[in-house]
Order: C-alpha cells, then structure tokens, then sequence
C-alpha cells in the first residue's frame, strides 16, 4: 500500500512539472499583441507576411510586368482594376478569386493592377501570405486592421486537398464571422481550381456524410466567399502570337514578330499550350539570342 502511495505521488508530481513545463512554453510562445503589428520603416509598397515572428517583410523588388503587356485579358483587367480602384478610394469592394488555367496572367494580373493603380493611391499596400500560414489569417486581419493603409491581401495557387481544414480559417474572415475582415483590407486568390478543391475532394466528403448533399455544399460555399470570380482560360493562336507581337515591340527586339513567328508556333506546340506564361518565356529565350535585356 504504501509503494503504491509512493508512486502515485511520484506521477502526481511529475504530472504537475510537465504542466508548468508547459505553461512556460506557452508563455514564451504566445503571440506579440496585434497592436505592435506595422509597416517596417522602408519605402516599400509591397510586403511578406511572416507568421513565425509576425512582421510583415518588405519586397523590395516585385516580379510582374506592366499592365500594357497582358494581351487578351482586357474585360477581366478592366473588371480587376475598377474594384481595385473602388476599393483604393474607399468605396465597397468584393474579394476576388482569380481562377483558371496555367499561365494565363492571374497573379500577373493582380501585380500590374496594384502598380497601376497605387500610382494614384500611395497607400495601397500589397501583401501577400502563404497559403499554409491561412490559420493566422485571423492575427494577421486584426493587426493590419489597426494600421491607416488600405491593404490587399494576395495568396497566390490557393487550393485545398482531403484532410486539408485550414480552409475553414479562410471561410470565416472572408464572409460571415464574427469579426469579418477589416474595412481596409482585401482578399485577392488565384487557383487553377474554380472551387479551390479538386472534385475528388468534394466527391468524397459527400459519400462520407450522413447528408452528402450538405457536406458537398460546404465545401463549394468557400469560392461563394468571394464576390467577384474572374476566369482565365486558354489563349488562340491569333492571341497567342499577339501577346509575342506585344512583348517583340517593348523590348525593342530586332527580329519582326512575323519573322518569330514559325519558331514562335513551334515553340507552344513542343510545350502543349498557348498562353502568356508560354509566350513569355518564348521571348526570354529569343531576346537572349539577340543578346537583349528584358527586366521590367
């Protein structure tokens, strides 16, 4: 009997280090207050969302091309850039999802927008998070929230695959939570997936549930989060060797895009696809030929 006190006080007692132990750790782990989040004293108009320490890094050099140069997109830039500019002035303005294709121009769409239209608004920020730091999007909404800036919050190949909940983070700050997201912020995501999950995924929710039909819903009620759904789609010949046309001018290039143009085709068709991505690198190699810069 009495061993047996013994060593039920020896559990007890070890019992209770492990949980101060922990408490500690809590402790030292616990979040900064949202209030100390702020822009980084660097003239930077585009940031990084770091979740491990919670600053926001600037970008000192964003990787996009000008606006003039997406050819074959103009309703959708047209549409993009009128609730940018809405949003910049502080009228109402929706989240939007940009899906589609591959190399099609979404997150180029989003970077030459922001340039355009942060030309007239200095205080329109572009911040971009990963999509596995989506659960601290909540933090992150809060802090940026408190700042004077208007901020646009870009995660770019945004998808989801079975046993992936972080999207639930993502549901309740876009639309219909408690808090919401703030007035001066919001949400930009591209996605090869017009519901941001693959069918599979939906499929076999709906056989798991007790009510399939509701368990499908849920998972398709994420996109509808998002007031404004932009498509991007594959790109004809005729647009295709357009956009060579369009990169061939800007550049200053020697050779006339009639003269790419048999190399041009032949260089889509070994790739399997017409798009911008496509026609973009066809022209970073032949103005590497030409011995050409192409930096924008």
């Amino acid at each position: 009997m009495a061993d047996q006190d013994t060593n039920l006080t020896a559990a007890l007692e070890a019992l209770q280090r492990l949980t101060r132990a922990v408490e500690t750790l809590q402790q030292h782990m616990a979040p900064r207050p949202v209030e100390a989040l702020a822009l980084p004293p660097v003239a930077s108009n585009a940031y990084s969302w770091q979740p491990d320490d919670q600053t926001l890094r600037p970008v000192e050099r964003v990787a996009r091309v000008p606006l003039s140069l997406l050819v074959g997109i103009d309703a959708t830039l047209d549409q993009l850039s009128e609730n940018t500019r809405r949003f910049a002035e502080g009228l109402p303005a929706n989240n939007v999802l940009l899906w589609g294709a591959r190399g099609t121009g979404k997150s180029s769409s989003v970077k030459a927008v922001h340039r355009e239209i942060m030309a007239a608004s200095r205080d329109l920020m572009l911040v971009e998070i990963q999509r596995e730091d989506l659960q601290t999007l909540p933090l992150l909404l809060e802090g940026l929230g408190r700042l004077p800036q208007r901020f646009i919050l870009f995660c770019d190949d945004l998808s989801f695959e079975h046993e992936d909940v972080t999207y639930k983070a993502l549901k309740a700050v876009l639309d219909g939570g408690l808090a919401g997201r703030p007035d001066n912020v919001v949400f930009y995501a591209t996605s090869n997936r017009r519901h941001l999950m693959s069918r599979s995924m939906i499929e076999n929710e709906a056989r798991a549930g007790i009510h399939p039909r509701e368990a499908e819903e849920e998972k398709v009620s994420l996109s509808d989060r998002f007031g404004l759904w932009l498509g991007f789609h594959r790109c004809d010949q005729a647009t295709y060797l357009a956009m060579i046309a369009r990169y061939a001018d800007y550049f200053a290039l020697k050779a006339s895009a009639e003269d790419m143009r048999p190399a041009a085709l032949e260089w889509a068709t070994t790739r399997g696809a017409r798009s911008g991505r496509v026609a973009w690198q066809f022209i970073q190699d032949w103005a590497g030929k030409e011995g050409v810069k192409t930096a924008v």
